[in-house]
């Protein structure tokens, strides 16, 4: 794998392979190539993409998958090709006002840029269901809350950082909360149960309470 930025493959336990990158951009880049060419590779039992790493789990053959990634070369960014997801949110959030105050904008300018943007899951964490979105430009990052709060519902779309996320379940967190939705992240009755999972695409779309 060559890249500018100087990926480095790191052995991890017995038999996985971690590849650190420069961005979350070339995570995503690369998560969609291993799913695309995981058929030419050694056999991989699971690949977990994280903020800068990608983590390649019960690794048949490390010497041979390292070879073989030596030779890619990533796309400057992500394939924008994954499924499509919509949700509509009500945006009443305790943190709308403050955000859109850090953005020197209204409320209701707020609204119109969060739903403006397409998002990307870049990867999953802190919760079952909860997927780390990108696709909100750098001027727009804001802070985690000074306080977190001890409960936050589920369904509360909120942000922290470059990152959009959507609680799937009632649990403390300390992110910005813009609004909510009714739509279930989470249910093991599904397959995938996770409705958010790495590289699918995410619009929010404003609905009247």
């Amino acid at each position: 794998m060559t890249d500018a930025d100087g990926p480095e493959l790191r052995a991890v336990g017995e038999d996985a392979l971690l590849v650190e990158l420069g961005s979350a951009e070339q995570v995503a880049a690369l998560y969609a190539q291993l799913l695309d060419r995981r058929a030419e590779l050694p056999e991989i039992a699971e690949v977990v993409p994280a903020a800068r790493t990608v983590l390649l789990d019960g690794v048949a053959d490390r010497a041979a998958l390292a070879r073989a990634l030596a030779g890619w070369e990533l796309p400057e960014h992500p394939p924008a090709d994954g499924p499509l997801v919509t949700l509509p949110t009500v945006y009443d959030g305790p943190d709308l006002a403050e955000v859109a105050a850090l953005w020197g904008v209204s409320p209701e300018a707020a609204v119109r840029i969060h739903t403006g943007a397409e998002y990307r899951v870049a990867f999953c964490g802190f919760a079952p269901g909860f997927g780390y979105l990108t696709g909100l430009a750098p001027r727009y990052e804001v802070p985690r809350r000074d306080s977190p709060r001890s409960s936050v519902p589920a369904g509360s779309v909120a942000l922290a950082g470059p990152y959009t996320g959507v609680y799937p379940r009632s649990s403390p967190g300390g992110w910005q909360l813009l609004g909510r939705t009714v739509v279930p992240l989470w249910d093991e009755r599904r397959e995938p149960a996770a409705l958010l999972t790495p590289g699918v695409r995410v619009r929010f779309t404003a609905e009247r309470g």
